[in-house]
């Protein structure tokens, strides 16, 4: 079978007879939390059952705990919504015709710009 460039992204070969498999559905994800795509969490005893299930509805989020003794704790999702990334200021940039910020009364494309 062969794939066009446009289409590689969306195909990866599989090294089990060298059948193609399909990666990206097109399909889009919901947040994390949410009725469509609910946090996952594993944990191992009752009692951290109680803690976690508390702490996701205090926030209202959606999620689905499981009681695995046997396995080890996963509360990755868990983690992932208490932490998340918050968004990055960036600083404007100097403009090359700009007066240089060292206060030389130069343009920065002639001062510090160099």
């Amino acid at each position: 079978m062969r794939v066009s460039s446009c289409d590689k992204w969306m195909l990866q070969c599989s090294l089990n007879g060298g059948e193609m498999k399909k990666v990206f559905d097109g399909k889009k994800v919901g947040k994390l939390g949410t009725e469509t795509n609910p946090a996952v969490v594993n944990v191992q005893t009752e009692k951290r059952l109680k803690e976690v299930t508390s702490i996701f509805e205090k926030n209202g989020w959606k999620f689905t705990v499981g009681l695995e003794p046997d396995k080890p704790e996963d509360i990755t999702a868990l983690e992932t919504l208490l932490n998340s990334p918050k968004p990055v200021k960036v600083e404007k940039k100097i403009g090359r015709n700009e007066p240089c910020p060292c206060g030389s009364g130069l343009k920065y494309k002639k001062c510090c710009g160099k």
